[in-house]
């Protein structure tokens, strides 16, 4: 051999792919017939293009708004000082009416998920609003006792 004769190299493996025209699974088994790979569907089951499931069900429209308004109520406690919360007993009306609409008729609507949890963030939020309102009121109420009790008292002397 020669130098510049690079001799015999290592074996190649074999190709992995089928060459073009041949099938990849080989030829049918006895036996087994062989199957065309677009063939008609079995009875029960659905032909190509066609849907086997129902569209899905829409979601009550009181739903999200009560989730909404529930939201806002909650949200509003930080950046508008509570006076949101008096959309809260609202939140709670509307999503509590939503669920017995969804209760009552399950197939009709779906987002009963959504109505409770605008019901119940409306329940927390009318419970604050309550709690505002009667700090307020006792702040009121005490501001109205000491600003009586500072006043000047004349005796009957005139003095």
């Amino acid at each position: 051999m020669s130098s510049s004769d690079p001799g015999p190299g290592p074996e190649q493996p074999p190709p992995t792919h089928q060459p073009y025209g041949q099938d990849p699974y080989g030829p049918p088994q006895a036996g087994q017939p062989y199957q065309q790979p677009y063939q008609q569907p079995q009875p029960g089951q659905p032909s190509y293009g066609q849907y086997s499931f129902a569209p899905p069900v829409p979601a009550h429209p009181s739903a999200t708004t009560a989730l909404v308004l529930s939201l806002i109520g909650l949200a509003g406690i930080l950046v508008c000082g509570g006076i949101t919360l008096v959309l809260s007993p609202f939140a709670w009306v509307i999503g509590g009416r939503a669920v017995k609409e969804i209760d009552a008729n399950p197939g009709a609507y779906s987002g009963r998920e959504l109505a409770n949890a605008g019901r119940i963030m409306g329940i927390i939020g009318t419970v604050l609003l309550i709690v505002a309102i009667v700090v307020l009121i006792a702040f009121i109420g005490l501001v109205v006792v000491a600003a009586g009790d500072s006043g000047t008292t004349i005796n009957n002397n005139g003095y």
